[in-house]
């Protein structure tokens, strides 16, 4: 995987993700909520960014949440934001294709549209460390760009659900973006059991774009 540099110019300029998706939300309540001591749930986030909403929040709930990026400013964020807040949580400069984890060491690993930003190729490759690093019974989230997103036309393509260069919508000027079909992800997601594909779609410029998302929840 080649991790792309637009990312550590995005988290110099630019000041995000500070509150969770509601999908993700969801996903830690119905799955996490009722166990009995929460600091002994593990929970990892790839792409973390700047400690964003996901590990903020997985933090105040009182689990013990582990990040990696390879944004060194956005890991610096990450770990200044905790500092401030008085929250605990382990930032890690790395990029998620050799997650520098022992195997079977986390109960979640979570996913918020950063897999999106390789090929399939590619998101094969990490989510054989995903499910490397998940406890027997680990569950894995993914929020991810769906196919017929705004933005999903434009750009080189590279591979069947992958574009280079998006040239409108939220996804334009980060490298390569991979638009998910149902097929692509029931392929991907192999490896894994309990596989749900739901969606998410809200609407743009006054209507008249959709900005869509799968919301991936699996098992190991």
């Amino acid at each position: 995987m080649g991790w792309d540099p637009v990312w550590e110019k995005t988290f110099r300029e630019r000041d995000w993700g500070r509150y969770p998706e509601e999908e993700l939300v969801r996903f830690v309540a119905r799955n996490f909520y009722r166990a009995p001591e929460r600091a002994a749930v593990k929970m990892l986030e790839i792409g973390c960014g700047p400690g964003s909403g996901t590990s903020w929040f997985i933090a105040r709930e009182g689990f013990s949440v582990t990040g990696i990026d390879a944004s060194p400013t956005a890991v610096a964020k990450a770990r200044k934001r905790f500092a401030e807040e008085r929250l605990h949580g382990e930032f890690v400069d790395g990029t998620v294709d050799i997650l520098p984890f022992t195997g079977e060491s986390f109960d979640a690993v979570i996913d918020i549209v950063c897999l999106a930003y390789n090929s399939e190729q590619e998101t094969g490759a990490i989510l054989g460390e995903v499910r490397r690093v998940l406890k027997p019974g680990g569950m894995h989230f993914s929020l991810t760009p769906r196919n017929g997103c705004w933005g999903d036309a434009g750009g080189e393509r590279i591979d069947r659900t992958t574009l280079r260069e998006v040239s409108e919508g939220p996804f334009a000027g980060f490298g390569k973006t991979r638009f998910a079909t149902r097929e692509s992800l029931v392929e991907l997601y192999a490896g894994f059991r309990d596989l749900t594909l739901e969606h998410t779609t809200r609407s743009a410029e006054n209507g008249t774009r959709e900005i869509t998302h799968w919301v991936v929840t699996c098992r190991k």
